[in-house]
Parts: C-alpha cells; sequence; structure tokens
C-alpha cells in the first residue's frame, strides 16, 4: 500500500516516514508493504489534483495533506470518493500551515493510527487532524 505526502508537505517526510515505516513493514509481517511517497516526486511539482488523484486512486493509495480545499471544492471531494483514495487532512492552526518540526511530530503522535486506518479501513474515507487531535477525527460521519 502507498501513502502519499502531498507536496504542501516537505517531500523529506516521504523519505523519513518510509525509512521509519520498512522495519515494521517486516516485524508485522504485511503483505502488502506500506510505502510512503512523496506526491511531487512521483507526479511532478505542480501536478494537477484532478491529474493525480485517479493515478493514486488506481494504486489504492491514501493520501497525508494540508490542502483541506481538496475536501471543500465538491468535484475535487467527489473525484477522491470516486477513485477511492484514503485522505488524512492535516489542519494547520494558521494559514502559514505547520512548522516542519511541527508537522514531524504530530505525524510520529499519530502515525500508528494512520497505519491502522489506512491498512483496515474501506476507502473512501476522509479523517482531520489539527495540532489539538487526540486521534483522527472521522469526517464521514
Amino acid at each position: 500500500m502507498i501513502i502519499y505526502v502531498d507536496e504542501n508537505m516537505a517531500p523529506v517526510l516521504a523519505k523519513g516516514f518510509n525509512i521509519l515505516q520498512t522495519p515494521l513493514n517486516l516485524q508485522l509481517k504485511i503483505s502488502d508493504p506500506i510505502e510512503i511517497k512523496s506526491i511531487k516526486e512521483v507526479f511532478g511539482e505542480g501536478a494537477l489534483d484532478e491529474d493525480w488523484i485517479p493515478l493514486a486512486g488506481k494504486q489504492g493509495a491514501c493520501v497525508l495533506t494540508q490542502d483541506y480545499n481538496i475536501n471543500r471544492i465538491k468535484h475535487q471531494r467527489d473525484l477522491c470518493e470516486k477513485h477511492g483514495l484514503g485522505m488524512f487532512y492535516f489542519r494547520p492552526p494558521s494559514k502559514s500551515g505547520f512548522s516542519y518540526w511541527g508537522m514531524v511530530k504530530l505525524l510520529v503522535r499519530h502515525w500508528e493510527e494512520i497505519i491502522k486506518t489506512a491498512s483496515r479501513k474501506p476507502r473512501p474515507f476522509s479523517y482531520k487532524i489539527t495540532s489539538r487531535s487526540t486521534g483522527l477525527e472521522n469526517m464521514d460521519d
């Protein structure tokens, strides 16, 4: 399974969390190993959401993003649902987004729950995570 890090987050997060996830894949004997990749590196810088969403959906992927507009803009939300994406929306405390280390801490704090949800929950789904979240907040209800 692939988890994509959107281009509004540092691509190095994908590399770092992929390294951290690799021994867990082996330890947990996951039949479909979890890979973390950067949308920017796989689909190119500035790739339109309308272009990468169907491709990521074909891969059965999940996406980590700070772009809440994907959920707000109806045709983009519908595209995610149509192509069966699992979406994790990180809602920053301000318009400038999370600081680099703030995002790292937030990912670390919620990583196990993100992995469990991505591995077990049927797609499509949408969850929100804020700096105050104690867990993933289901947006589909």
